[in-house]
């Protein structure tokens, strides 16, 4: 059984039940995982009924799509503030690699959720979210190397192509050390090295 939420929420508001069964999808995915969770599951780990689930969500996919969605932005915040952009390159490499860990450290099965789960529910709602995500992300990439101070030391925001190919492969690397049980951080080193010789200066 999953474990049951907590949330201090007001129960009679919609924005309550929202978090609450939010919550509940989130503890069932620690738990068991996504494919392994039913609407069942999540209303009895959020202390609320199936009719208060489907006044809520469309259906389970929704549910944890809205769920990814909130995390997703909060790894990308986490990512832009651990970055000194009056800092070199190669520093600032490494802090957005450090940001990007820690975000994952935090909630790891919900982060590998993002990056299995997501794919595989299909087209639709999650196919969009999907590409938004990856989008986000893309221009988050953009956003942190177009500044004066990194075009000075001769890096320039990559292409979208090149900022793809470089998170295809950051999120394998932690999907792969998750599922394999091992600490996240000790991809720290290799992550940045990637990171630096993929975007870092060019003539």
């Amino acid at each position: 059984m999953c474990g049951v939420t907590t949330t201090d929420v007001p129960a009679a508001t919609d924005a309550g039940y929202r978090r609450r069964l939010l919550d509940g999808m989130a503890a069932c995915i620690r738990e068991r995982g996504y494919a392994d969770t039913t609407v069942a599951d999540i209303v009895r780990a959020a202390r609320t009924s199936r009719r208060t689930f489907y006044a809520t969500f469309a259906d389970r996919q929704d549910c944890l799509v809205a769920l990814l969605h909130e995390s997703s932005q909060r790894t990308i915040a986490r990512i832009s503030a651990s970055v000194d952009r009056a800092a070199a390159w190669d520093v600032q490499a490494r802090q957005a690699i450090e940001g990007w860990i820690a975000a994952v450290q935090a909630d790891p099965p919900i982060s590998l959720s993002w990056i299995r789960d997501v794919p595989a529910l299909g087209q639709g709602h999650a196919r969009l979210f999907q590409r938004e995500t990856m989008r986000a992300f893309v221009d988050l990439i953009r956003d942190l190397t177009d500044t004066p101070h990194l075009r000075a030391a001769g890096v320039r925001p990559p292409s979208e192509q090149t900022a793809t190919i470089l998170l295809g492969g950051l999120r394998e690397l932690i999907a792969a050390t998750v599922e394999d049980g091992r600490d996240v951080e000790t991809i720290v080193d290799s992550a940045t090295e990637a990171t630096r010789r993929l975007l870092g200066p060019r003539p």
